[in-house]
């Protein structure tokens, strides 16, 4: 049973992507030009896909991927090109009606199956890895380290995921934020600490024998973003 702070968050979260902010990330999804600031996080979030995809095989036949909060599709999309079969599912059922519109359009909806729900939910089934970009950013860092938790519990290789890192900048953007009107907010990131996240997970009992590995931070403008993963030892 997720915790009661998670539960909350993720429908403020559901509230937000579903109503409020989905045809921004249409725009990011589409080849449609952007602001500055917009295009800034348009490049990171592509370097951050790439990042992602990096560790990960090139020829992914026969793995079964889990894209864990998966928004527009976009990962799910170059995951499924490289053979694999994908389970794409996020909050938002407007994304998902999105996602799946370009999937059609690719070629590659036989490939991926997406769907509105909770991704830590069991239902989904067993996977050989896992993929979370952005998706956990907005949770306090006990509700990650949980996440992980239940998700390393029907995952076979390795999980992928990013945290918002704590910089200055992340700093200053989190403070204007709460300067907007409440009804004009994104549901605030929570800025994590890659050491003591590396530390909690090392630390929690429900993850023995897996290890944390490789991890890479993406800065481009307003968009940082930072890497971790999680695989069995």
């Amino acid at each position: 049973m997720p915790d009661a702070s998670y539960v909350r968050r993720r429908g403020e979260l559901q509230v937000y992507f579903d109503r409020t902010a989905v045809d921004a990330w249409k725009k990011f999804a589409s080849d449609e030009p952007l602001g500055r600031i917009r295009a800034t996080v348009r490049a990171g979030r592509d370097r951050m896909r790439a990042t992602l995809l990096a560790g990960l095989p090139d020829d992914l036949a026969g793995w079964r991927i889990l894209d864990a909060g998966c928004g527009a599709g976009h990962l799910s999309l170059e995951l499924a090109r490289r053979g694999a079969d994908v389970v794409g599912i996020d909050l938002s059922p407007e994304m998902v009606r999105f996602a799946e519109g370009q999937a059609e359009a690719a070629g590659l909806a036989a490939h991926i199956h997406f769907a509105a729900g909770d991704m830590l939910s069991d239902a989904h089934g067993r996977f050989d890895a896992v993929v979370a970009m952005d998706s956990l950013i907005h949770y306090r860092a006990e509700d990650v380290v949980t996440a992980v938790a239940r998700l390393a519990g029907h995952t076979e290789n390795r999980i992928l995921f990013t945290l918002a890192p704590r910089t200055p900048l992340l700093a200053a953007m989190h403070t204007i934020g709460r300067l907007f009107p409440r009804g004009d907010r994104a549901p605030s990131i929570e800025p994590a600490s890659l050491e003591r996240m590396a530390h909690r997970l090392e630390r929690d009992q429900r993850l023995d024998g897996w290890k944390t590995g490789h991890s890479t931070r993406v800065s481009s403008g307003f968009y940082i973003s930072q890497s971790m993963e999680v695989t069995r030892s």
